[in-house]
């Protein structure tokens, strides 16, 4: 059976559709748990992938990224908020975005600390860079 390309459906299979008609859990689940739209078009290279643990109680402190971020909460859990923005609390399973250039006022371990993936979108020649700004 041929892959469908990306961004296309893929075709039902007999085994799923029989299992949904039957009011059964199908076998594979697939949902979006975001779907980003970037300001403008990035010519993106690579993409690194970081394991990022953060002890319990430890603050990131305001922090800006040089080009998008994506993230999902492995384990424990955060404070998070985009300056400007209300904050919210990421928990397991939770996925963020940290757009280039915005000043993350928050991302601050919970009491049971927290680990997550953060996939960083690197144009050709860039490295994945943070900076704390002195102006809190």
């Amino acid at each position: 059976m041929q892959s469908p390309l990306a961004g296309e459906p893929a075709a039902a299979t007999p085994a799923a559709t029989a299992a949904t008609a039957e009011g059964a859990t199908p076998p594979v689940s697939r949902v979006v748990l975001l779907d980003q739209r970037l300001p403008q078009v990035l010519a993106t290279e690579r993409v690194e992938i970081r394991r990022i643990t953060i002890a319990p109680g430890q603050a990131a402190g305001l922090h800006v990224h040089n080009g998008p971020v994506f993230g999902s909460i492995e384990t424990g859990s955060a404070v998070y908020q985009i300056e400007g923005e209300p904050p919210a609390v990421l928990a397991p399973g939770d996925v963020f975005y940290e757009p280039a250039g915005a000043r993350i006022a928050r991302f601050d371990a919970q009491q049971d600390g927290v680990t997550f993936l953060g996939y960083f979108l690197l144009p050709e020649g860039t490295t994945a860079e943070l900076v704390f700004p002195d102006d809190h």
